[in-house]
């Protein structure tokens, strides 16, 4: 068994352990209560991190700690938006052109809590980008559902058709996207120099390391969050002319250091965080980076972690996407609801549990590094997850509503309470996340 299948086996292994051991509700996943076995891929997420973890620390010479599953945390984590609070005010997840809308013929789940996407939408539905969303509505209720998504994606918009589960996996999007491991490692041909930096501690396994976080929304700064809880210096870089949405960076930002810059107009200030980065973590789609001209500065050995809506391979690998709209468009939204009244899940758990596999992917692509030095990738995708979740055994059709997360699970710093970290052991981040873009575009000078 080569090095590539053993750490994929390890996962879905892990995963399917944790879920087989854990009932479904209402204890101890009241918090996520669910038709499908969120709580089982919420736990068995996070127990592939700890191992992930551990494994690391024998790599390093450090003992293993006795990482316990802690439901209270857990749910709490993957329900953190709804403990988030900034000066006593709670986050709004949705803008009001986002969620399910009737059309001529069934639903769709649009996405557009970004201007640019809103704008967006409103073409791809022919109107101009300052119209009422009353009109929006009455424009989408006139047309057919699949009519929508084309137009959506020939806009660069982002609007699915609700489906249910049969159609998506019978239709050649569905295949593609359940295709594979959930968590994919693969080696490319660089390779640098084998090894780890020293320093590390057994809290602190990942210390030296450093990660250029390319990323936003929940999966992928989950994952860099959880890097930098471990010890790895994460360098978030946002592009100054799209913001991101403040709620969500307080509720992702934490343990990191933040800056602004364009990967395109300052390509090589980019480059050169690149060629002294340990890890890279991106969420473009399939040929942004290459466009961008940064594959070539990637440093030999480089981990480059890479998270998608959909894949990249099929006829949506090219697609944007978000946790919701893959739940709609997988049948998720239809196990939890019902054809006529599409539903969700109790929390964004595609994204949380991507986040954490993704993490523990990382990790373990480093263990190897350090006795070979070749680079590898590492690939998860929402709908990869959402497969996993529709396959999985155990249902529970008849379940108490999700209960809300217990807020003594919540920490607080200068007026803003987040969710504590989803590992037991660790009671709060290294720091909360620091003003958004206020660091300087360049890694601290390494101490060992």
């Amino acid at each position: 068994m080569n090095a590539h299948t053993r750490l994929v086996h390890d996962y879905e292994a892990g995963i399917g352990v944790t879920a087989s051991a854990i009932t479904p509700s209402p204890d101890p996943g009241s918090n996520l209560a669910a038709t499908l076995p969120v709580w089982a891929l919420a736990a068995g997420s996070v127990a592939a991190l700890t191992a992930a973890a551990n494994r690391i620390r024998a790599v390093r010479g450090l003992d293993p700690v006795a990482h316990r599953i802690d439901p209270a945390r857990i749910t709490a984590a993957f329900r953190s938006e709804l403990l988030l609070r900034i000066n006593g005010r709670p986050a709004t997840m949705f803008a009001d052109l986002s969620g399910f809308f009737p059309t001529f013929d069934g639903w769709v789940r649009t996405h557009a809590n970004y201007p640019h996407h809103r704008d967006r939408l409103l073409t791809a539905l022919g109107l101009p980008t300052d119209a009422p969303i009353d009109l929006a509505v009455a424009q989408m209720a006139m047309s057919r559902a699949s009519d929508i998504e084309d137009y959506a994606a020939a806009h660069g918009a982002i609007a699915v058709r609700v489906r249910t589960e049969h159609e998506w996996a019978d239709s050649p999007a569905g295949r593609a996207a359940a295709a594979g491991p959930i968590v994919a490692i693969d080696r490319r041909a660089d390779r640098g120099e084998p090894g780890l930096p020293v320093g590390a501690a057994p809290f602190q396994p990942l210390r030296g390391i450093r990660v250029l976080d390319l990323t936003r929304v929940i999966a992928g700064p989950v994952a860099t969050r959880t890097l930098a809880l471990l010890g790895a210096d994460v360098l978030r870089v946002d592009p100054p002319q799209l913001p991101e949405i403040p709620w969500q960076y307080a509720d992702t930002g934490q343990g990191k250091r933040s800056t602004l810059l364009d990967l395109w107009t300052q390509l090589p200030v980019v480059s050169d965080l690149l060629a002294a980065a340990d890890v890279l973590v991106t969420g473009y789609r399939p040929g942004a980076l290459e466009h961008a001209g940064l594959t070539a500065a990637m440093r030999p050995g480089l981990v480059h972690g890479r998270v998608s809506a959909w894949g990249e391979v099929g006829p949506w690998g090219g697609r944007r996407g978000f946790d919701s709209i893959v739940q709609a468009a997988s049948g998720i939204s239809i196990a939890e609801g019902a054809p006529a009244v599409p539903g969700t899940l109790p929390a964004q758990a595609l994204d949380h549990a991507s986040g954490y596999l993704l993490a523990a992917g990382v990790i373990d692509a480093l263990a190897a590094r350090a006795s070979d030095g070749i680079g590898r990738d590492v690939r998860v995708s929402l709908a990869r997850t959402a497969s996993w979740l529709l396959a999985a055994p155990q249902r529970t059709h008849r379940h108490p509503q999700a209960a809300l997360p217990d807020p003594a699970n919540a920490i607080s710093h200068a007026g803003t309470i987040t969710a504590a970290p989803v590992v037991a052991e660790y009671p709060a981040y290294n720091w909360p996340a620091p003003t958004y873009g206020a660091d300087r575009p360049a890694w601290p000078l390494k101490t060992h």
